[in-house]
């Protein structure tokens, strides 16, 4: 299973560490699903993970991103999109299309199409709901049937 993670993900996995959002961080940098990118997201993950206004989260996000150096696979972008109501979503939604992601999770569901043919576009606690997992330690991570 093929999942994007958008930049507001990661921040809340900072910020909650015991929250759904770092669950399913944890379960990406586990392996239990791929998680991917495009080398334009994955710039924007670091510039925003590195903004000033989120300097009491240093240590997290500096734990976050050394840990998901080598994690992220990095795909193409095959086409520009211009869809969401914030155009930073679009490189988003450009991942999503490139890698024929399942899921893209955001906790900004209303900056998104509704109806969007590529990927289901869901918030963290709509993904657990829509996936099976079983046990962290040797998960298994797919959608319900």
């Amino acid at each position: 299973m093929r999942v994007v993670l958008d930049t507001n993900i990661l921040i809340s996995a900072c910020w909650k560490p015991g929250g759904l959002e770092r669950q399913l961080v944890d379960l990406a940098l586990a392996g239990h699903f791929d998680w991917v990118a495009t080398q334009s997201v994955m710039d924007e993950y670091v510039e925003v993970l590195n903004r000033p206004k989120f300097k009491q989260l240093r240590a997290s996000i500096d734990t976050l991103l050394e840990r998901f150096a080598g994690k992220v696979r990095i795909v193409p972008v095959a086409a520009s999109i211009a869809l969401a109501h914030d155009p930073d979503d679009n490189l988003l939604l450009e991942a999503a299309q490139a890698a024929a992601a399942d899921f893209l999770v955001t906790g900004n569901l209303k900056d998104y199409p509704l109806d969007w043919p590529v990927a289901r576009i869901v918030n963290a606690r709509q993904f657990f709901e829509l996936v099976q997992v079983h046990g962290l330690g040797g998960a298994v991570v797919k959608p319900i049937e």
